[in-house]
């Protein structure tokens, strides 16, 4: 394992984030505190409670994952899209570094972004609600699976893409309509019986769900089966990567 290597594309990636943390770190944690005060005040201040949870906490679980496969999939994939549109990805490639070492050199530092804001917009909700963790270590194993396999499915991404079009098309329009459809603002327990079961085709209900019983004890699904469904969409994504560089998909074309 060349640790060398993994070391530098991790620095540089890393570095990329810092060069330009008014997007990467200010400006989702602005948009997460917007919908606090939208959603907690306005929609709050008519739902008193949720399974004997307050509204405004309530949300806490489904706001982070919001902002964490979202910058978890636009992280990853710009990092390994970018390399790509410029041609430098074929220095890479002929590199004495394996597909291994790249894979978890860009996957790696973009779940890492993807904890830290995920960290920073959990503090953040402390000023807005009282915040309950019953189970912190859940919740973080939730966290970082979750950041590493949406980095994944980010990381593919970025390879299929041909055009920035194309690397914005799967986000905004399945990935973000799959969050805000996958009880981040509500109980799925809420819905009518039909929509109950439409809803838990939806794998993105099984992440929140579980990160959710993390922090106060409720789920919409079994713990069991969120967490087995994130599993079996990692290994999904990672048998995708390894078909990806065995074949050379869209990268040595």
């Amino acid at each position: 394992m060349n640790f060398h290597a993994i070391r530098a594309i991790y620095v540089f990636e890393m570095a990329r984030t810092f060069r330009t943390i008014l997007q990467s770190i200010v400006t989702p944690v602005i948009s997460t505190s917007l919908y606090f005060v939208v959603f907690g005040a306005a929609i709050g201040s008519r739902i008193t409670d949720i399974n004997g949870v307050s509204y405004g906490a309530f949300i806490v679980p489904g706001l982070i994952m919001l902002s964490l496969l979202t910058q978890s999939i636009s992280n990853a994939s710009f990092g390994i899209f970018f390399p790509k549109f410029t041609g430098t990805i074929y220095e890479l490639l002929s590199a004495p570094v394996s597909y291994v070492e790249i894979v978890i050199s860009y996957v790696g530092a973009a779940a890492t972004k993807s904890m830290i804001l995920g960290l920073i917009i959990l503090a953040t909700s402390g000023l807005f609600v009282p915040l309950e963790i019953q189970h912190p270590l859940w919740m973080l194993a939730f966290l970082i699976l979750t950041s590493i396999t949406f980095s994944l499915f980010g990381f593919l991404l970025g390879i299929w893409a041909e055009g920035f079009e194309k690397l914005q098309l799967v986000p905004f329009l399945i990935i973000t309509p799959l969050i805000f459809l996958g009880g981040s603002f509500y109980s799925v327990d809420m819905l009518p019986p039909f929509w109950q079961t439409v809803t838990l085709f939806n794998p993105v209900v099984y992440l929140i769900s579980g990160f959710r019983w993390s922090f106060y004890g409720i789920s919409d699904v079994s713990v069991a089966l969120s967490l087995a469904m994130t599993v079996v969409f990692l290994a999904i994504c990672l048998t995708a990567v390894w078909w990806i560089f065995k074949t050379g998909y869209r990268l040595k074309t």
